[in-house]
């Protein structure tokens, strides 16, 4: 990240960032199946060394427990040595100061061999799942989804995403039965 010109970042407990962690988990509790959600398909394998790292928030379902204020966005991905994988969520809320550093950390555990579905978790006991249905063949954008598909991402290595990659995106999770209206494109940190 660049630093810009406002103040520097307070990251002190806050009851948002509280908020902001407990829904994250409520997020996560996973729904209930259906017959409906076995039409979401997931591309066939993600490698995680080439999925790990700092990939930007292009656009996402707006989350009630996500602050409707953040801007740039960022989910990071660590893999660790029991082949689980570090998840730290963060964006950043102009605070009448500058900006306010929110984020949460979790841990994703792929739930089979292709890596493409992921069961993520932020609070002991419940887990949520991730579900890669998009991914570019060099690892530059990607979309996220759930089975549900009252949760989805576009994500991307850079802060802005060119024009024709985000209409595919839009293209193929209308295709997969998302209702794409309900995108909302995340500011990038001003």
């Amino acid at each position: 990240m660049s630093i810009m010109s406002k103040p520097i970042l307070h990251n002190r407990p806050s009851r948002v960032k509280s908020l902001l962690a407990a829904l994250t988990g409520l997020l996560l509790i996973g729904l209930p199946a259906s017959a409906q959600n076995t039409e979401v398909t997931t591309v066939p394998f993600v490698d995680l060394n080439l999925y790990k790292g700092t990939w930007h928030e292009i656009a996402s379902f707006p989350m009630m427990f996500q602050n409707s204020e953040c801007e740039g966005t960022t989910a990071t991905y660590t893999l660790n040595p029991d082949k689980s994988v570090k998840v730290w969520n963060q964006c950043y809320v102009p605070d009448g100061q500058g900006y306010r550093l929110e984020h949460v950390e979790g841990r994703a555990r792929p739930v089979d061999d292709s890596n493409s579905k992921l069961k993520v978790q932020f609070f002991w006991p419940f887990e949520g799942d991730y579900w890669v249905i998009a991914l570019d063949d060099n690892y530059q954008y990607a979309m996220v989804g759930h089975p549900s598909r009252d949760y989805l991402w576009i994500l991307s290595r850079d802060r802005v995403m060119d024009a024709q990659t985000y209409q595919m995106l839009l293209d193929k999770a209308r295709s997969q039965g998302f209702d794409i209206s309900r995108l909302r494109q995340t500011p990038p940190r001003s």
